[in-house]
């Protein structure tokens, strides 16, 4: 925690001109504090500062306007809050400064994060502008003129000793916007910091509240939520799933996880205990060590994993390995049993040969597409996250044990794994963490299926370049021409045959496809009249 690092930031954004308005605005006797989270992250050093938001005192808005539009673009945000967006001018910026006047906000008690009689003046002190805030650690300015931090609320006491506190009275803070719990949640996964006794407490007891109701309308809408709870599990997954749990967030807004909690499974191959548990297993072995160095390098790399992987964050307890964790994959794993609640048959009550959960894979999913939608996690900003995505993983999360890796065509292995569509490297990562968090009494391997899957994936990848397969010798407008055929099933059997003697290397020109297009065709009748005579053999040998 250094002041060094703040003064640092405050240079760097003053020689690159970003603060040339700032002379202008003190010389009509303005004074400016850089405040909330920028300060916050510039005092801790090491992460790139996006948002900056300052805090003008002394000077009347309408002035204020003025002096900024003869600096740079400058528009009017927010009317009722005196905030404006500005670009100095000549910069480029992804973000635009945030620049409003000192305010004060009274709470209409509805617990509704917009509900606030908002009074701005530009005579405030700044003291009274960050007593609304909601944790200590956003409650800290910083005066460019006397290079000054001002800290009315020990926010860099609490930045000190890694505690997520609020602004005075907590009870009365949560009680002004429910969603601050869920932010102080995400803040303590965040950065890795304890919720602080008295502002745990508040929380825990207030979280009843959080899907309260104002007419038809929701107190806290759900793509806030949504947005909360998504960043919370990114940034740290099993910490998120502690607190979310002993929070009572779960219990208020994904009850369906609950269910999870005693629901027994079969102690051959779960020996670690209920659903419950094996599920906070796999969001504990994301971050594990074995999972770093097994995905350190993608096993399977395409355009559209690069572009979902620059919008992915970094797990911060990560250490000499990083590996980015996508919000579908996380979400996958959170998820990926859900359905075996409503899925179980055990021996007692059903008379099945031992505990099962046929189906759960497509129930789970199903049941997790609602909540994505309900929570609205698709509008989540920061993050690339499609509900249609994350349900594909949770739909196809057996296919490590469902049938062995050696009895998979190639065209099935390049479905799964290859298409651009879905990401196989984060199918590859949901089995590795389910296998990891899965302990059988035998002590029998649960990842042998999954290193035979690579071992499959990595053979099929000499075949191409650059990690790509080679694309099909032949299309089926091709096929029909050769076979003078019209369109039908049997274009798509013979393309499917085809693929896979390419894959295989059995054929690697286009006319070395058309001759087995060919010898495939004049080999059909007698192969089907063979299938038909096995079928016929077997149905002799069940009656």
């Amino acid at each position: 925690m250094k002041l060094e690092n703040l003064k640092r930031t405050i240079k760097q954004l003053s020689e690159g001109g970003f603060l040339d308005w700032q002379k202008e605005v003190e010389e009509n006797g303005g004074e400016i504090f850089l405040v909330g989270g920028a300060v916050r992250d510039a005092l801790l050093g090491g992460k790139e500062i996006k948002d900056y938001d300052f805090v003008v005192r002394g000077v009347e808005i309408e002035r204020l306007e003025k002096i900024l539009a003869g600096l740079g673009r400058v528009e009017l945000v927010g009317k009722n809050f005196g905030v404006y967006k500005f670009v100095p001018a000549g910069k480029k910026m992804k973000v635009a400064f945030d620049i409003a006047l000192p305010r004060t906000e009274i709470s209409l008690a509805t617990g509704g994060y917009k509900d606030f009689k908002v009074r701005y003046d530009h005579k405030l002190k700044i003291e009274e502008d960050l007593g609304r805030r909601d944790f200590t650690i956003n409650a800290l300015a910083w005066n460019l003129k006397k290079e000054k931090l001002i800290d009315e609320f020990q926010g860099l006491r609490d930045l000190q000793e890694k505690k997520i506190r609020t602004v005075g009275n907590a009870y009365e803070r949560f009680r002004e916007d429910y969603s601050r719990m869920l932010r102080g949640i995400r803040f303590a996964c965040q950065m890795n910091y304890e919720i602080e006794k008295t502002t745990w407490e508040a929380l825990k007891k207030l979280m009843k509240n959080i899907n309260d109701e104002r007419g038809e309308e929701r107190v806290v809408p759900y793509e806030i939520i949504g947005e909360e709870i998504l960043k919370a599990l990114v940034y740290n997954p099993v910490e998120a799933f502690d607190l979310m749990d002993k929070s009572g967030a779960f219990k208020e807004l994904i009850p369906e996880l609950e269910k999870m909690k005693g629901c027994p499974q079969p102690k051959n191959w779960h020996s670690e205990g209920d659903v419950w548990t094996h599920t906070r297993l796999c969001l504990q072995n994301l971050n594990s060590e074995a999972f770093r160095k097994r995905f350190k390098e993608p096993i399977i790399f395409s355009e559209k994993s690069k572009i979902q992987i620059s919008n992915q964050i970094q797990n911060p307890k990560s250490k000499n390995i990083k590996v980015v964790l996508g919000a579908e994959l996380v979400m996958a794993v959170l998820f990926h049993d859900v359905g075996k609640p409503a899925t179980i048959t055990t021996p007692e009550k059903d008379g099945a040969d031992r505990i099962r959960f046929s189906g759960h894979d497509e129930t789970g999913a199903d049941l997790a597409e609602s909540i994505f939608k309900k929570l609205k996690l698709s509008a989540a900003p920061d993050f690339d996250f499609d509900p249609e995505r994350a349900t594909w993983l949770i739909r196809r999360h057996h296919l490590f044990d469902t049938k062995p890796a050696t009895e998979m065509k190639n065209p099935t292995l390049e479905k799964y794994f290859f298409g651009e569509r879905y990401s196989g490297e984060d199918l590859l990562k949901l089995g590795f963490i389910d296998g990891s968090g899965s302990i059988p009494q035998n002590k029998k391997d649960y990842l042998s299926s999954f290193n035979l899957m690579v071992k499959r994936i990595e053979e099929l990848k000499k075949l191409g370049k650059g990690r790509r397969l080679p694309k099909p010798l032949l299309d089926g407008n091709e096929v029909m021409e050769v076979l003078k055929i019209k369109p039908g099933k049997k274009v798509g059997r013979i393309l499917e045959e085809l693929r896979e003697k390419q894959l295989a290397g059995k054929i690697k020109s286009k006319k070395e496809a058309e001759r087995e297009v060919r010898r495939q065709e004049s080999t059909r009748p007698h192969r089907y009249a063979k299938r038909c005579g096995r079928e016929k053999a077997k149905n002799q040998e069940n009656k």
